[in-house]
């Protein structure tokens, strides 16, 4: 019914346009298109230029939706308009949530997991604007019976190190209140003597305890796993030998997080860089090896994200995006090149399907440069390292305890598929909602996703 739904508002929206051919409608397609070319134009020129080119850009990006409001109300059109952008709207919410019931989302492999009896937990107090003060994170941790280690911000520590003493101690379970690339220290650690690792989402964004279905907004919540916890089991990707939870990134964004500035003011010193990074003296180029190939939709990228597991949509790049999985066994690959005002304009109009953009998963990847080292970003974490850089993936070697009350991980938004909407809206060998994919075809959809995936 959904599907039909689906079907039956995106039909709307093709009647919609085409009776109101004569009052306007055609307008406001051509102008709603042109609207969305000049506003990546311009959103370009803001972000890859300085001085007057800047100015230009930065009053276009504002003008052109502007503009066609403005336009769309001097000639009447703004029913026609919200008439299309209501029934295309309903009809993308009716087919995703078709899609989405046909193809529920794989149930968590979680097994039951003993109270651990010596609990080490390594804190940043700084981590998240000080979280672990104001969430009371010590205290709570220790009722609960586990060893804080709390880090001293003016002597930084070898995490890493910290964490084999605790299991030279004895420890059954390390975690981490931190951030993510705090939190893939201590899990490579975890990984390598086969114990569990808990996560307290206390860092700035938290990504990875997103994807784990982690309360972001309480991390005291996540110290319960320490009485009622259950084991999941996920993969853990390495860059050079060095564990990363989220993301390996190359290029553009790796270079910006080296500046020491970037940690006080991130938006200006992206402003600052981003000319020079893109089209100035300061552009560096990656070319990447998937699996033993090298397709030139990866070469000369300006950007190249590596994730431990694919993200469900390209929001990937710069954190936004959640993965569905993670313990797919494969790594996601994002790349990006745009060269021009042009490209810019194709990448907001297509997306995906623009050549700019590159969405690929992977076994192992090798990144290279024409440079003896580059600048890459693990989890944030701004490093340099010898070329090539090679990723890879170790499947299901993390323990993650979690507690049995979580908010959950989102539903993964699936990609429109009309021809497999309109199988379901008919019947033809669509299976009905609520039906688990099969094993058997399990690995088949695996191995398409390894060629294209977003």
């Amino acid at each position: 019914m959904l599907a039909r739904c689906a079907l039956l508002t995106a039909a709307g929206a093709v009647a919609v346009l085409l009776l109101a051919l004569g009052d306007g409608g055609l307008d406001v397609v051509v102008f709603g298109f042109l609207e969305l070319v000049v506003w990546a134009a311009g959103v370009w020129w803001f972000l890859a230029h300085r001085g007057p080119v800047r100015l230009i850009g930065a009053f276009l990006a504002v003008a052109a939706p502007v503009g066609v409001l403005v336009l769309f109300a001097h000639h009447d059109l703004w029913p026609t308009a919200l008439l299309l952008v209501f029934c295309w709207g309903a009809a993308l919410v009716l087919g995703r949530a078709a899609l989405r019931r046909a193809r529920p989302a794989r149930a968590e492999r979680t097994a039951s997991a003993p109270r651990p009896r010596q609990p080490v937990l390594i804190m940043n107090p700084k981590s998240g604007g000080g979280k672990v003060g104001r969430f009371g994170l010590v205290e709570r941790a220790e009722r609960l019976g586990a060893r804080v280690v709390l880090l001293d911000p003016e002597a930084p520590a070898d995490v890493a190190e910290l964490a084999r003493e605790a299991v030279a101690g004895g420890a059954d379970l390390l975690g981490v209140a931190g951030g993510d690339g705090t939190q893939a220290l201590v899990a490579a650690v975890a990984a390598e003597h086969g114990l569990p690792f808990l996560v307290v989402s206390a860092g700035t964004r938290n990504h990875f305890a997103m994807d784990l279905g982690l309360d972001r907004d309480d991390p005291s919540r996540c110290l319960d796993a320490l009485t009622d916890g259950e084991e999941l089991r996920v993969d853990l990707g390495e860059v050079a030998g060095r564990a990363f939870v989220n993301t390996a990134s190359f290029g553009v964004y790796a270079d910006i997080v080296q500046r020491p500035e970037y940690r006080d003011d991130k938006a200006g010193t992206m402003l600052n860089l981003l000319p020079d990074l893109l089209v100035g003296e300061g552009v560096r180029r990656v070319d990447a090896t998937v699996d033993g190939t090298a397709p030139a939709s990866l070469s000369d990228q300006q950007a190249l994200l590596v994730s431990n597991n694919p993200y469900g949509s390209p929001d990937g790049l710069d954190g936004g995006g959640r993965r569905p999985r993670l313990d797919s066994g494969e790594l996601g690959v994002l790349g990006v090149r745009v060269e021009g005002a042009a490209q810019a304009a194709d990448l907001a109009v297509r997306g995906s399907q623009s050549t700019g953009l590159t969405v690929l998963t992977a076994r192992r990847v090798e990144v290279t440069s024409g440079e003896r080292e580059i600048a890459v970003a693990v989890d944030g974490e701004a490093l340099r390292m010898p070329t090539p850089v090679v990723c890879t993936m170790r499947p299901g070697a993390l323990r993650v305890l979690v507690p049995r009350d979580r908010p959950g991980v989102a539903p993964a938004t699936p990609r429109i598929d009309w021809r497999q909407l309109a199988t379901l809206a008919f019947g033809r060998g669509g299976r009905e909602p609520g039906e688990r994919e099969s094993a058997e075809r399990e690995p088949a959809e695996r191995e398409s996703g390894r060629r294209t995936h977003g």
